[in-house]
C-alpha cells in the first residue's frame, strides 16, 4: 500500500495533469475570444463567456480526481492502465479541440473532434466504472458539458457557413 506522501503527490499530479490540459487549450481560446469567437453568430443557448472558465475549471479539477481514484488502484492493474491510457486519449483530444475549433478557426472540424472527444469520454467512463464507480461519476458532468459544447459547436458551424 502506498504511502500517504505517495498518495497526496498522485493526488496533485493527478489533478495537476488535467489542469496542465485546460492551460494549454487557453492558449489557443484566449486570443479568438475578443475578436473572432465574438463576431461569430451563436446558438440561442449560448451561454455568457465569462461561465466558461470556471465551469471548465471545476471540470477539469473533477477529472483530476477521478484520475486519482483509479490510478490509486494501483500502477500493475491491467485495467487501471487501460483507463488511464483512454484518459490519456481523451485529454488530447479535449487539447485538440481548442487548437481546432479556436486556433485554427475551424468549427466545422472542431465538430468533428468535438465528437471524438464525446466518444473517448463515454470510454472513458464505461472503463473507469470498472474500477470505481466515484471516478466514473467525477465524469459525467464532464460528458454533459462536452454534449452541451458538441451543441454549441455545431450550432456555430451552422449559423457562420
Amino acid at each position: 500500500m502506498a504511502s500517504t506522501g505517495i498518495r497526496i503527490i498522485q493526488f496533485i499530479a493527478a489533478i495537476g495533469v488535467s489542469l496542465a490540459a485546460g492551460w494549454i487549450g487557453s492558449i489557443f481560446t484566449i486570443p479568438a475570444l475578443s475578436v473572432w469567437y465574438a463576431g461569430l453568430m451563436k446558438p440561442a443557448l449560448t451561454p455568457p463567456s465569462w461561465v466558461f472558465a470556471p465551469v471548465w475549471t471545476v471540470l477539469y479539477i473533477l477529472m483530476g480526481v477521478a484520475l486519482y481514484l483509479v490510478w490509486s488502484k494501483g500502477w500493475g492493474n491491467r485495467h487501471v492502465q487501460v483507463a488511464t491510457a483512454l484518459f490519456g486519449m481523451q485529454l488530447i483530444l479535449n487539447i485538440l479541440w481548442s487548437f481546432v475549433f479556436f486556433g485554427m478557426h475551424a468549427p466545422f472540424f472542431g465538430f468533428i473532434v468535438i465528437l471524438l472527444l464525446w466518444i473517448a469520454i463515454f470510454m472513458t467512463i464505461v472503463s473507469f466504472n470498472r474500477i470505481s464507480v466515484p471516478a466514473a461519476v467525477l465524469l459525467v458532468p464532464y460528458f454533459l458539458w462536452v454534449s452541451f459544447a458538441a451543441f454549441l459547436n455545431h450550432g456555430i458551424y451552422v449559423l457562420n457557413p
